[in-house]
């Protein structure tokens, strides 16, 4: 079922959306300070292409740098792949076949606007490979 939607995603807005991630992070590797974020939208047009059957974790060891290049990011580039994904959600939830993608697209809006520090995993995985650790708990990262 999930290579289904993925097909049906990509045919109607996965091939738009990574396009439009694909110039963010072209834009963002021009200059050499932004580069981190050229390759979290390049991450992000992955996730855009193939939604389905992965998803998104925070990583508990993110510090302020990832805090503040998120705010950087949401005033260059974020909050216009936001719009789109919003836009394109509300287009597809317009049809009983297109609400599954329309929440896709829902989902996608917190990490178009915040995506360092995030990492795109499979759903395929044990539970315990992404989900995050308990309150109070750490887990240092893995090499």
């Amino acid at each position: 079922m999930k290579t289904i939607l993925n097909i049906i995603w990509l045919v109607l807005c996965g091939f738009w959306m990574a396009l439009g991630y694909l110039i963010a992070g072209i834009i963002c590797c021009i200059l050499i300070i932004t580069i981190p974020f050229g390759i979290a939208s390049f991450r992000m047009a992955n996730y855009a292409l193939w939604p389905f059957g992965r998803t998104v974790v925070r990583k508990p060891t993110a510090g302020a740098a990832s805090t503040i290049g998120n705010v950087i990011w949401i005033l260059v580039a974020g909050i216009w792949l936001a719009i789109g994904h919003i836009t394109t959600g509300i287009a597809m939830c317009l049809t009983i076949i297109g609400i599954p993608l329309g929440f896709a697209s829902f989902k996608m809006v917190p990490v178009s606007l915040l995506p360092l520090g995030a990492e795109i995993v499979s759903t395929d995985q044990p539970a315990g490979v992404y989900a995050p650790p308990p309150p109070g708990q750490y887990y240092p990262p893995s090499a």
